[in-house]
């Protein structure tokens, strides 16, 4: 037997029931309900790109990266498989834990300069240390910084004098206290020694010409 249809007023009946609220609803389940109905019924759009903040599409500058790599190598230092060594009494005894002393230098006035150009103010001769004796020409140099300083004339002769402009080097004369400098032969006015056979750079000698 077919199933009965049923009639258009009990459609209409059922729709009217359907439609009114329940009085054991709650309102605020009814407007969840519609909430939800007209959540389910707003078109279905396509996702769109929202633009990053100016803060979240900078790159990192150097200090951070710096940072960020000095704060993974000390990390990764923390988990290193080798232990800490520390000094054993014997090796404190003996000093290690006190610092290196400041090497002095023999040549202060240079300020860590190779050469120093100066102006000659006077020329003399000075007596070496015992056992030695003998003459030694020096010269009392004015260098370019201020700083007056005695310095030595190597070689066998020489033609300056006062107002003649040197270059003087580090290196002190080893029987003449407080002589620190060489003058530097062949430079500016300071001429070479002559008839030099050996060791001519030392002493700004030309190479001979060759007969």
């Amino acid at each position: 037997m077919p199933p009965s249809t049923p009639s258009a007023g009990t459609i209409r009946l059922l729709r009217h029931f359907i439609g009114r609220p329940s009085p054991f609803s709650s309102p605020s389940s009814t407007s969840a309900k519609r909430a939800f109905s007209l959540f389910s019924r707003a078109p279905q759009t396509t996702p769109t790109t929202l633009p990053l903040p100016a803060f979240a599409s900078r790159k990192p500058t150097s200090h951070q990266n710096t940072y960020t790599l000095s704060t993974l190598s000390s990390q990764a230092r923390k988990f290193s498989s080798t232990p800490c060594q520390n000094a054993t009494l014997n090796q404190v005894r003996r000093g290690c834990r006190k610092g290196k002393r400041v090497r002095k230098t023999t040549s202060p006035a240079l300020v860590g300069r190779p050469q120093m150009k100066g102006v000659c103010l006077k020329t003399g001769i000075t007596k070496p240390k015992k056992p030695n004796s003998g003459e030694r020409k020096t010269a009392r140099i004015r260098l370019t910084n201020g700083a007056v300083v005695t310095g030595y004339i190597p070689g066998e002769g020489h033609n300056i004098q006062q107002h003649s402009v040197v270059l003087i080097r580090g290196g002190r004369a080893q029987d003449c206290p407080g002589v620190r400098y060489h003058l530097v032969r062949g430079a500016l006015d300071l001429s070479g020694v002559g008839n030099r056979i050996t060791s001519r750079s030392k002493y700004g000698t030309k190479k001979p010409k060759s007969a």
